[in-house]
């Protein structure tokens, strides 16, 4: 659904002067990350696709760069007193990491569920972690009231006009390196990326699409522009958009400047973070998936199109990528779980491996299961799991294996 532009446009509080004063500002401190063509996501979408490796920033986030904006355009005094946030993401080490590095004492308030892991590398940024709260609500709160308590400036993650052009860079770098983009696909989270991404593309004078995207689970400004009431929660991959309120700033931005926000499920954004690392070979958490999730979904938008898509970020817990990678090889075939019916005597076992070895399929694990079944007495299930190489051969394995006798049936992912 497009969003709804208004007729009489208003005066907005950021413009490319700001964005491109931003990049002369942070430039020499960043890393001014590749955008590069893939040939093969090109090839799966239809579209013409190239990739800004935001993940490759020393925090491994597009966030430093709004937050050194920031930290820059503060007065001295306000660096001697100190800087606040709160956060329990890449905003945390993006600030930590550039007010270390200008002498800016930084306080990181987070919820006190944050994984240890967070809280440990914002500490190694030199910044002063305070755990307080179950929440984030209640962290941001505990952060406003140390700020007026402390005299500490509060950077706010999105909702500042010095955040946004300093995010809004991405796209004059992505515009210097490809000026034949004709399309930007972003991920939204509070709209600070995206707004500043679209105030460059719409100073260009020639046309360019802005398309944001979101977690179907948080479509917290699709909610806001298009005057929609979907819920805002659950547990997904793109933690780093999981926002259940956008910015006032950003949102009256993002009604101005952006043509459309696409929502994508968790099975595209899985199948995205997949793809980075198998085509592209580049880890990419689920926030910075989406605009590749969006590609995927939704290829009849983009195809024929030259499309600038952002990996925003890279920082995703290890074992929860295993854990998408292991999904995405179950539901392409090449992992597999199937359960056999089997009669408890000798040779059952035997008889049925012989058949994964006949159809060259590797076998992984073997459970067996006599009590917890509906099964008579001397029955029994048996679940192999198994590595193939394509859902083709599966099903010829599962097909000899029924040929066989077995009452065989696949267990499948939700």
């Amino acid at each position: 659904m497009a969003t709804q532009v208004n007729s009489q446009p208003e005066l907005l509080p950021v413009d490319i002067a700001d964005v491109r004063a931003a990049h002369d500002r942070i430039r020499p401190s960043i890393v001014r990350t590749p955008t590069l063509i893939s040939r093969t996501l090109s090839q799966m979408t239809g579209a013409t696709v190239y990739l800004k490796f935001e993940n490759l920033q020393f925090t491994a986030a597009y966030k430093e760069r709004g937050a050194l904006n920031t930290l820059l355009l503060l007065s001295d005094e306000a660096k001697a007193k100190g800087v606040i946030a709160a956060s329990a993401g890449n905003h945390a080490q993006g600030l930590a990491y550039h007010a270390n590095r200008l002498g800016v004492p930084a306080t990181i308030v987070m919820p006190t569920n944050t994984p240890t892991v967070k809280v440990v590398q914002t500490e190694g940024h030199g910044a002063n972690v305070v755990l307080h709260g179950d929440t984030f609500d209640a962290a941001y709160a505990h952060a406003r009231v140390l700020e007026g308590e402390r005299g500490f400036t509060f950077v706010h993650p999105f909702d500042d006009p010095r955040i946004i052009a300093g995010q809004g860079t991405v796209a004059i770098e992505m515009f210097e390196d490809v000026p034949a983009i004709d399309t930007l696909v972003t991920p939204i989270g509070g709209g600070g990326l995206i707004s500043g991404m679209a105030t460059v593309a719409r100073s260009l004078g020639r046309p360019v699409e802005v398309v944001g995207v979101e977690a179907e689970l948080f479509p917290s400004m699709y909610n806001r522009i298009n005057g929609t009431d979907h819920p805002c929660a659950g547990d997904t991959l793109a933690e780093g958009i999981a926002v259940k309120e956008p910015g006032g700033i950003t949102a009256r931005m993002v009604a101005q400047l952006v043509d459309e926000i696409l929502l994508v499920n968790e099975r595209s954004l899985e199948e995205a973070v997949s793809l980075l690392l198998q085509i592209e070979k580049t880890v990419v958490e689920g926030a910075g998936a989406a605009g590749l999730a969006a590609l995927l979904a939704h290829p009849g938008r983009f195809a024929g199109k030259t499309v600038g898509v952002v990996l925003c970020g890279g920082n995703i817990d290890t074992r929860l990528l295993a854990n998408v990678l292991l999904r995405d090889l179950a539901r392409s075939g090449r992992l597999a779980r199937l359960r056999i019916r089997l009669q408890d005597q000798p040779g059952a076992l035997f008889n049925v491996a012989r058949i994964f070895e006949q159809q060259r399929v590797n076998i992984i694990e073997v459970y067996h299961q006599r009590v917890f079944t509906t099964l008579p007495a001397k029955g029994l299930i048996t679940d192999i799991e198994c590595e193939t190489r394509d859902r083709s051969h599966l099903n010829r394995l599962i097909a000899s294996l029924i040929e066989g006798g077995y009452d065989t049936t696949q267990v499948e992912l939700a």
